[in-house]
């Protein structure tokens, strides 16, 4: 498996939609190296002080997108929070709680040792800006920028890893650390489906909302009896990356039962989005989804023998046996 940022924490998940008979919930997921939330100690500090400076030099790779070469920091750094707007983007605005996609670089101020970057991972990161999912530097620093701008900043330890450092990274608690960021896109619980819209002419399979407005699309339940194997189908088809057997997704979705057509799962209702690898939900979902492409809208039903049989989940409002139909926006892979 791919090495995963040293920033990431373990993200919250669905209860719902964990495999039967494993007791471990998608907010299990550990990431492939260290995964620091913010220390306790950190994430106890006040806000910092936002000031312009002082910041290292980016000395090459100055384009959005381009892996940076940052200059070693010279003279004493500040004990505020400095940030800089390199490149102004024009996206979306970004607020405390929600996602990035972002490329980024760090190093240590004082020595310029480059110890994580997404760059080399041609991967970006897919995070949360929220206390204890990452440190506390990276969300004040963007929170209110926009998507598309390029956002330099230096975090001291208070706002980092505070005084105990990250030894794995080579990080010490006394160590200022610098931080330029890509921020490529921003998701929040109004997002949706990007792509273009599918025909769905199939009038024994449930027919699906294609609204982008950020609200919870219809499901539309056919009188006609459920597919005994599983269906598939897009219903918005994105341009993005396809996804893999074990991505970590981030998704929109809602779940009906298809004999009722009642709701009993919908991250819309909690206005908040999930998270989750599809080595840990159930089958239906895992096959469901891999193949499809990030951006999409995507309908799937699932038979009980891919869903919960005869085991459902207690409290779900979901009887044995019963064929789930869910509509999931993929939102990006994590």
């Amino acid at each position: 498996m791919r090495r995963r940022s040293l920033l990431i924490a373990v993200p919250a998940g669905l209860a719902t939609l964990a495999a039967c008979g494993d007791d471990k919930s998608d907010s299990s997921k550990a990431s492939d190296s260290a995964s620091p939330s913010s220390s306790s100690s950190a994430s106890q500090a006040p806000p910092p002080k936002i000031v312009a400076g002082p910041l290292p030099a980016i000395t090459a790779g100055t384009k959005f997108g381009e892996k940076p070469t940052v200059a070693k920091g010279t003279g004493d750094p500040s004990k505020d929070l400095a940030v800089k707007t390199v490149i102004a983007g024009g996206g979306t605005t970004i607020a405390e709680g929600d996602y990035i996609q972002a490329h980024y670089l760090g190093q240590i101020w004082s020595t310029a040792k480059v110890f994580d970057n997404s760059y080399d991972r041609k991967t970006a990161l897919v995070i949360q800006l929220a206390q204890n999912s990452i440190i506390d530097g990276w969300r004040y620093a963007l929170t209110g920028k926009k998507a598309g701008s390029r956002v330099q900043f230096s975090v001291p330890p208070t706002w980092g890893y505070g005084k105990q450092g990250n030894a794995q990274a080579g990080i010490k608690g006394t160590d200022t650390l610098v931080f330029v960021v890509d921020v490529q896109d921003t998701f929040n619980a109004k997002s949706s489906a990007k792509g273009k819209d599918v025909a769905q002419g199939d009038a024994k399979l449930p027919k699906v909302g294609t609204n982008t407005d950020g609200k919870a699309p219809s499901i539309e339940i056919p009188k006609a009896d459920a597919p005994t194997k599983l269906v598939s189908e897009y219903v918005i088809e994105g341009d993005g990356d396809e996804v893999a057997a074990d991505s970590t997704l981030l998704v929109q979705y809602k779940g009906v039962v298809w004999d009722s057509g009642k709701e009993f799962d919908s991250t819309y209702s909690r206005k908040q989005l999930a998270s989750f690898s599809l080595q840990q939900v159930v089958k239906g979902w895992a096959q469901g989804l891999t193949g499809k492409k990030v951006g999409s809208r995507v309908l799937i039903s699932i038979p009980p023998k891919l869903g919960y049989g005869d085991n459902p989940p207690a409290g779900s409002g979901i009887e044995k046996d019963s064929t789930l139909v869910f509509t999931v926006d993929i939102l990006a892979k994590m």
